[in-house]
């Protein structure tokens, strides 16, 4: 096996390990960007940020959002974490938002991982998983792209490199 996979499957692995979770890590460093589907509506969202208060997705309308679910035992989430930070940075003048939603971590857990990676993007809670179900993430990391209108764009399922020509494309076409 190729030594790039190994991380992923760890996790995978891992993961299962720690209760049997359905949702998996990709399996692999690239990632696949899928359009929204045609009419499907952009479900909405209403979480608890880390360190207080909530977000709500309709309240952030008027702004590109960048939803990303993440989880710290997700090798592939931690690895793309960093460029998503610069992401934010970068745009920050261009009314672009990335939020980190954490899936079904402890306060604990979360706390570690900022603490670790001294993460400074907005972490809100999927406590149960229900924000996850709802967008239909099966795969961790995965991010949805969000237009100023609130719409959902597209979705990027796996590890993707936020700086890299590819993402700015994508998000280019969005600003």
């Amino acid at each position: 096996m190729h030594h790039a996979f190994l991380p992923a499957r760890r996790s995978l692995l891992c993961a299962l390990a720690l209760g049997g979770v359905a949702l998996r890590a990709a399996a692999e460093p690239t990632a696949a960007r899928r359009p929204w589907p045609a009419g499907r509506p952009t479900p909405a969202m209403d979480l608890p940020a880390w360190g207080g208060g909530r977000t709500r997705l309709a309240e952030l309308r008027g702004q590109v959002i960048v939803l990303n679910f993440w989880a710290s035992w997700c090798e592939p989430c931690r690895a793309e974490m960093p460029s998503l930070e610069l992401l934010a940075q970068r745009h920050e003048g261009d009314r672009l938002q990335v939020l980190a939603v954490n899936h079904r971590e402890s306060d604990a857990a979360i706390r570690r991982f900022i603490d670790e990676t001294a993460l400074t993007l907005p972490v809100l809670r999927d406590a149960d998983g229900a924000a996850a179900r709802a967008w239909g993430v099966g795969v961790f990391p995965s991010t949805i792209v969000i237009g100023r209108d609130g719409r959902a764009r597209f979705s990027v399922l796996g590890e993707l490199d936020w700086t890299g020509p590819k993402a700015r494309a994508w998000i280019a076409a969005v600003l």
